[in-house]
C-alpha cells in the first residue's frame, strides 16, 4: 500500500514550536473553570454591557443551576437544551448542565417552532432551558407533548442595568407557573452534585448541523473534542496574559461555543458578550472592552466595515482576528486591512470536528491560489491530517482538487442515534466532510466548494465559490451568493444573488458584464438579482439552499 502523502504533514514546517507542541487534554471546561477560581477568583469570567461577573460568581452561579437540576431529577447523561442568545445565562446554564452531568443540545434562537420540535424530540431533551419571550410566544405549544419535563426561563435584562435599546428592546415578562426562574435558581446558593463530574470521553453537545443540506443531524461533540481545539486555540493564538475575548459569533454555533466560551475559559480570560449581533452594539463593545481576540462570520466583517461610525481605532487593541463559518473572500480581507489595519485569518471546520481543523496561524498570511484565486483556509494543526480524495476514496496528489476529509483528536464519535449517517460519514473515524478542495505541497488547504453545490452548466463544472470571490471585488458589492437554476438549453445556469453597500449602486447588467470579463463564459452568472439582504443562518453563513429554493420557485 502507497504511504499517504499528506500524512507526512507538510504544514509541519510552518507552524511555530508552540504551534506544534503536543495537546492533551487533562480535563473537561468544567475542570478548567475550577482551576480558574483557584488562580485568579475575582478575575471578571462575564462582562455583559455594564454587567461583570467574576470567575467564582460564575463557578458559585453555575454550581446551583446543577444542584436545582439534581434535584428535579435530571440524571446523569440526560439532555439540557440550550435556547438563549449570547447572554450570561447561556454560559450558567451549560455549566450547570454540566455540572449535572447532562449533556448540552444548543439550539439556534432562530429556529421557528418546527425546528425546535424536531431537535426536542431526536435529542429525548428532559430540559429545556430559553428565553421567557420565546416560552411565551412558541416554545411552551412546541415542548408539549416532548420528553422535556424541566423548563428554566430566563429574561436577558439580567445582569446588566444598561439596557441598550438596539438590542435589548424587550421588557419583562411575569415569570410563568410552569417554569422556574433561571437567575433565581442560579442565586439559591444550591451546591452542585458531588458525584457528576464529566468525564472527557463523555458526550458533551449534541450539536445539530445547520440544516442547509436537510434535515440537521447531532453530532455528538465529547468534552475531549471541546477541550482539544480549546487548548489549541490557547498555545497557538499568542495572546497575552489574562486575555480579552469578544463573542461575535453566536455561543450556540460550534464556533462560538469552542472558539469563544471555551478557549476564554480556558485561558482564565473575560468573555465580553453583547446580547446579538448589532454592529453599532459591538463597535461599542469593541471600544469599551478593548478585546484581544474574536471570530467571527466574513459576513460579521462585510457588516462592521460597512458602519458609518466604523474607525481604524475600533479594531486598535486586538492581537488576532479570525473568520470562521462561512466563506472568506480574498477581496474583503484586504480592504478589511486597508481600512482598519488588521489581517482577518482564515479558519475551516465543521461542527463535526468541533469548529476547526485548520487555521492561519496568527504569525502568517494565507496565499492565494494563482489559477482559481481562492483563499486559503489554513494549515491543520499537529495531531490532525487532512486528506484529500476523489470519488472513490483514493489520494490525489497535491494541488488536484477531491472531498476534503480530516482525522484528528477534535473529530466527533458520530451522530447522535444515526448509525447509517455514522456509518457514511465517518468511515474508519475518518471524517467525509463534503466538501471539495485542494492542498499545496506546503500544507495550505484551500475550500473550493460544498459537493452537493458544483453547478453543471452544458457538462462544465462551476463552483459558486469561484464567481463569488469574483463578485466580491465589485466595489458596488456587499454580500453575494451563487446557485445553479434550471436552464432549458444549458441544464443548470449560473444566477447570483447580491446586496449591496450602503450608498452604492449598480444594476445586474452591470455586475454580470463585470464577471465576464474575468471568468470563461460558461462561469459567469447569467442572471443576477439585487436584494436588500441575503438569507443567513445565525451564524452568519449564506444560505444559497433557501436562495436555490426561491430561484426554482420563479
Amino acid at each position: 500500500m502507497t504511504a499517504s502523502r499528506y500524512a507526512a504533514k507538510p504544514w509541519l514546517a510552518l507552524l511555530t514550536d508552540a504551534q506544534k507542541a503536543p495537546v492533551s487534554p487533562s480535563g473537561s471546561l468544567v475542570d478548567a473553570l475550577r482551576r480558574a477560581v483557584a488562580e485568579a477568583p475575582g478575575r471578571t469570567c462575564l462582562a455583559y454591557f455594564d454587567g461583570r461577573l467574576t470567575y467564582r460568581e460564575v463557578d458559585e452561579l453555575s454550581d446551583s443551576v446543577a444542584g436545582y437540576l439534581a434535584a428535579r431529577g435530571l440524571e446523569r447523561g440526560d439532555r439540557v437544551a440550550v435556547l438563549l442568545q449570547n447572554s450570561p445565562h447561556f454560559v450558567l446554564a451549560v455549566l450547570g448542565a454540566w455540572k449535572a452531568g447532562a449533556v448540552v443540545i444548543p439550539v439556534n434562537p432562530m429556529y421557528k417552532s418546527g425546528e425546535v420540535g424536531h431537535v426536542l424530540r431526536d435529542g429525548e431533551a428532559a430540559a429545556l432551558i430559553c428565553s421567557d419571550r420565546a416560552w411565551e410566544s412558541y416554545l411552551r405549544d412546541t415542548a408539549a407533548g416532548t420528553s422535556v419535563r424541566i423548563v428554566l426561563t430566563a429574561c436577558e435584562l439580567d445582569f446588566q442595568t444598561r439596557d441598550d435599546a438596539r438590542v435589548l428592546a424587550f421588557e419583562r415578562l411575569p415569570q410563568a407557573a410552569d417554569a422556574d426562574d433561571l437567575t433565581a435558581v442560579a442565586g439559591a446558593g444550591r451546591p452542585a452534585p458531588g458525584d457528576r463530574a464529566p468525564e472527557l470521553d463523555d458526550i458533551a453537545l449534541i450539536s445539530y448541523t445547520s440544516g442547509t443540506s436537510g434535515t440537521p443531524k447531532g453530532a455528538t461533540n465529547t468534552h475531549r473534542n471541546i477541550m482539544y481545539n480549546a487548548e489549541r486555540q490557547r498555545t497557538g493564538l499568542g495572546l497575552p496574559e489574562a486575555p480579552v475575548y469578544f463573542a461575535l459569533a453566536p455561543l450556540f454555533h460550534i464556533t462560538g461555543m469552542v472558539c469563544q466560551f471555551a478557549a476564554c475559559l480556558n485561558s482564565t480570560g473575560t468573555l465580553v458578550l453583547a446580547y446579538r449581533f448589532e454592529a453599532g452594539v459591538v463597535l461599542d463593545a469593541f471600544a469599551e472592552h478593548r478585546p484581544h481576540y474574536t471570530v467571527g462570520p466574513s459576513t460579521a466583517f462585510m457588516a462592521l466595515a460597512a458602519h458609518p461610525s466604523v474607525t481604524r481605532e475600533h479594531f486598535a487593541s486586538f492581537a488576532t482576528l479570525s473568520s470562521g463559518g462561512a466563506p472568506l473572500p480574498p477581496a474583503l480581507v484586504e480592504k478589511f486591512r486597508a481600512g482598519f489595519g488588521p489581517y482577518i485569518h482564515n479558519g475551516y471546520g465543521l461542527t463535526e470536528c468541533t469548529a476547526p481543523c485548520a487555521s492561519v496561524p496568527p504569525h502568517l498570511q494565507a496565499p492565494v491560489d494563482p489559477a482559481s484565486g481562492t483563499l486559503a483556509v489554513g494549515l491543520p494543526g499537529p495531531e490532525t491530517v487532512v486528506r484529500i480524495v476523489d470519488d472513490r476514496g483514493e489520494e490525489v496528489p497535491f494541488g488536484e482538487q477531491g472531498e476534503i476529509v480530516v482525522s484528528g483528536p477534535q473529530v466527533v464519535p458520530g451522530y447522535w442515534r444515526r448509525p447509517d449517517a455514522t456509518a457514511e460519514t465517518f468511515p474508519g473515524g475518518e471524517l467525509r466532510t463534503g466538501d471539495i478542495g485542494f492542498m499545496d505541497d506546503s500544507g495550505w488547504l484551500y475550500v473550493v466548494d460544498r459537493k452537493k453545490d458544483m453547478i453543471n452548466a452544458s457538462g462544465f463544472k462551476v463552483w459558486p465559490r469561484e464567481v463569488e470571490d469574483v463578485l466580491y471585488t465589485h466595489p458596488a458589492v456587499r454580500e453575494a451568493a451563487v446557485v445553479g437554476v434550471p436552464d432549458g438549453y444549458r441544464g443548470e445556469t449560473v444566477k447570483a444573488y447580491i446586496s449591496l453597500r450602503p450608498g452604492a449602486e449598480t444594476d445586474p447588467g452591470e455586475l454580470a458584464a463585470y464577471c465576464k470579463e474575468k471568468l470563461a463564459a460558461y462561469k459567469y452568472p447569467r442572471q443576477v438579482e439585487i436584494l436588500p439582504e441575503l438569507p443567513k443562518t445565525a451564524s452568519g453563513k449564506i444560505l444559497r439552499r433557501e436562495l436555490r429554493s426561491r430561484s426554482h420557485g420563479n
